[in-house]
C-alpha cells in the first residue's frame, strides 16, 4: 500500500506494538468523516525490534493526517499533548467519552479522557465555547464553576447554570 502524502507535517503517536491496532480504534470513532488507513509499513531486517513486527501506519483521523509508529516501550503518552474534539452535541460527547474510557480507558476532569493506550483526548461540546463567553460575566462564571466539577461534559447542566 503506498499513499500521497497531503499534509507537510503529520503528528507521529509512538506506540509498543499496538499501532494498527490503535489507528483503526481511532478511525472507528469518526467512521462519518474523512478518516481511513492510508498505508502500512513493517520494519525489515534493520528495524529495531523483531523483522516484521515493527510498523509504521499513515491515516487520516476526520481529515488530519497522522503516523502511528511501533516504537517501543520507550515512550509513552502524557497529558502533555492531547486532542480537543469539537462535538455537535451531547450525543457525540456521550459516545466518544464511552468509546475512549472503555477497556482500560480513564475518565478525568473537565471533559478530559485517556483512551486504552494512554492518548489523552478533550471532548469538548460545541455549545460550551458560547456559554463560557456569556457576555453576563456571572452566568458564565456559573458555567466555568460548574464545568470544573465535571467529567464527562453534560451540556443541561451547564445551560442551566
Amino acid at each position: 500500500m503506498s499513499a500521497t502524502i497531503a499534509q507537510k507535517i503529520r503528528p507521529c503517536l509512538w506506540f509498543d506494538g499496538k499501532s494498527e491496532e490503535a489507528a483503526d480504534f481511532y478511525i472507528s470513532l469518526f467512521p462519518d468523516s474523512d478518516s481511513k488507513v492510508l498505508d502500512v509499513q513493517h520494519f525489515g531486517e534493520e528495524g529495531s525490534q523483531e523483522p516484521g513486527s515493527g510498523v509504521i501506519v499513515s491515516f487520516r483521523l476526520a481529515g488530519t493526517e497522522y503516523q502511528a509508529l511501533d516504537g517501543g516501550p520507550e515512550f509513552t503518552f502524557n497529558e502533555a499533548v492531547s486532542f480537543s474534539v469539537d462535538c455537535e452535541d451531547q450525543a457525540e460527547v456521550d459516545r466518544l467519552w464511552e468509546r475512549l474510557t472503555a477497556d482500560g480507558g480513564e475518565p478525568g476532569p473537565c471533559g478530559w479522557c485517556k483512551d486504552k493506550y494512554g492518548l489523552s483526548w478533550q471532548i469538548v461540546p460545541r455549545r460550551l465555547p458560547d456559554l463560557l463567553a456569556d457576555p453576563d460575566k456571572d452566568r458564565a462564571g456559573r458555567v466555568l464553576a460548574a464545568m470544573m466539577k465535571m467529567s464527562k461534559i453534560d451540556v443541561a447542566t451547564l445551560e442551566s447554570a
